[in-house]
C-alpha cells in the first residue's frame, strides 16, 4: 500500500481530549478503517489546492459523527480540523502532514483514532521526458516518455497536459497556463485550437495520491490547414485543373479564411504557386507565381505529411522540380506583407497524366512550423 500510516497508541501525545478518548466512549462505535488521501494538483508541483481524504463506512447505526485531526509537523500536537456525517472530508489549502479520524455516538462517546495517514510529497513520480508537439489542422498532437508510468506502474495514476499562448516574436511563453486535460496514456490531442496561434505546452505526472511531478521540457507549436488526397493534371494534359496555391487573400483582409485555402486554378495562371508539368522525363512541379520556391524535405520518401515539421533556413528555387511518389516538399511564399508563408506537401500517387497529394499551409506569417516541432 502506497499510503503511509502510523499507528496512533499515545493518544495524549496526540493531542486529543483524554476523557473522551482514554476509554473509547460508550464503545457503541469502532475507529474507522482504510484511510487514505488523495491530494488534488494546482499544476504547482509539490503545492496541491487541498486534500480529500476517505474511510470506510461501517454501517453503524449509532454513529453520529466522524471527526478529523491534522497536524503540520510531527513537533506539534494533533488538533481538531473538522467533523463530517460522510465518510470523506475535504481540506482546502496546502495538506497538513499527518491525519487521523475518529467516530463519535449519539451518546457522545468518541472512538479510539484510526490510523495515522502521512501525506507524503515524496511519492510524487519524475516528470515526463521528450515531449513533441505534431500540428495538425485545429489541433496539435503531442507525444512524450512514458518513463513516468514505467518508473512505478502501481502509483502512476494519470498525465495533466498544460497550455498557454507564445510569443513568436521574442520566443517566450506566457503566463496564463491552463489545463487541457488529462490521459494515462503518453499522448494527447489538444484540439478546437485556432490555426496559426503558437501554443506552448507542457506535461505533469500524477500518482494515485495526486501528487503532480515536475512538467516537462516546455515546447511550442501552431495548429495550421491541411487536406489530404488532391488532385492535379498536367497542364499539357488538362490546363485548368493543373494549378494550386496554397493561400489566396481573396478579400484583402490579411487573414486567412478557409475558402481562401488549398485554391485550384489553370496551369497558366500567374496568380498560382505552382503547377504541374508533363515531359518524357516524368511529371514536375513547377512554382509559378512571383515569390514562390520549393526544395525536396528529404533525400528520399518520408512516411506521411506529418513527416515534414519544419521549413528549413534556406534559399527555396523557383525552378521545376520532379513529382516523385512518397517524396516530401516544402514551400515558400510571398505572403505579400514582408512575411513569408510556409506550406508542406507529400506526394501520395504519380501516374501518366496527374499526380495526387497531401499539402498543408501555415497560417502564421514567418512561422516555420508545419508539424513538428525541431528537438
Amino acid at each position: 500500500m502506497r499510503v503511509t500510516l502510523l499507528v496512533a497508541i499515545v493518544l495524549v501525545a496526540a493531542g486529543c481530549d483524554p476523557d473522551r478518548l482514554s476509554n473509547g466512549g460508550s464503545g457503541l462505535v469502532s475507529p474507522p478503517s482504510s484511510l487514505n488521501y488523495t491530494v488534488e494538483p494546482s499544476g504547482t508541483p509539490g503545492a496541491p489546492t487541498g486534500l480529500v481524504l476517505r474511510w470506510n463506512d461501517d454501517g453503524n447505526p449509532d454513529l453520529a459523527v466522524w471527526h478529523v485531526y491534522s497536524r503540520g509537523s510531527r513537533g506539534e500536537n494533533f488538533g481538531l480540523r473538522g467533523s463530517t456525517t460522510s465518510n470523506s472530508f475535504h481540506d482546502e489549502g496546502i495538506p497538513h502532514l499527518e491525519y487521523y479520524v475518529t467516530a463519535e455516538a449519539f451518546d457522545g462517546g468518541e472512538s479510539g483514532p484510526s490510523p495515522i495517514v502521512v501525506v507524503d510529497e515524496r511519492l510524487a513520480l519524475p516528470a515526463p521526458a521528450q515531449l513533441s508537439p505534431v500540428s495538425l489542422d485545429g489541433a496539435v498532437a503531442l507525444v512524450w516518455n512514458d518513463n513516468a508510468f514505467e518508473s512505478d506502474p502501481q502509483g502512476f495514476s494519470h498525465y495533466r497536459v498544460y497550455s498557454t499562448g507564445y510569443d513568436l516574436d521574442v520566443g517566450v511563453c506566457l503566463t496564463q497556463w491552463t489545463l487541457e486535460g488529462t490521459t494515462v496514456a503518453p499522448e494527447f490531442i489538444a484540439s478546437a485550437l485556432t490555426n496559426g496561434a503558437p501554443r506552448c505546452f507542457g506535461i505533469s505526472s500524477a500518482t494515485i495520491e495526486g501528487w503532480e511531478s515536475l512538467w516537462s521540457p516546455i515546447v511550442h507549436d501552431t495548429p495550421r490547414p491541411d487536406a489530404r488526397n488532391r488532385v492535379l493534371f498536367a497542364r499539357q494534359v488538362d490546363d485548368l485543373n493543373a494549378g494550386f496555391r496554397f493561400w489566396q487573400d481573396l478579400n484583402g483582409d490579411g487573414r486567412v479564411q478557409d475558402p481562401e485555402l488549398g485554391l485550384g486554378g489553370s496551369g497558366s495562371d500567374l496568380s498560382m504557386d505552382f503547377t504541374v508539368d508533363q515531359t518524357a522525363g516524368g511529371l514536375f512541379l513547377t512554382p509559378i507565381r512571383a515569390g514562390t520556391g520549393v526544395e525536396f524535405y528529404a533525400a528520399g520518401p518520408v512516411a506521411d505529411l506529418t513527416s515534414i515539421d519544419y521549413a528549413p533556413v534556406q534559399q527555396y528555387q523557383a525552378t521545376t522540380i520532379q513529382a516523385l511518389a512518397g517524396w516530401g516538399y516544402v514551400w515558400a511564399m510571398d505572403g505579400g506583407d514582408g512575411f513569408a508563408r510556409f506550406g508542406s506537401l507529400r506526394v501520395t500517387h504519380v501516374g501518366r497524366d496527374l499526380i495526387i497529394f497531401d499539402w498543408a499551409f501555415q497560417t502564421d506569417p514567418g512561422n516555420p512550423e508545419l508539424l513538428r516541432e525541431m528537438e
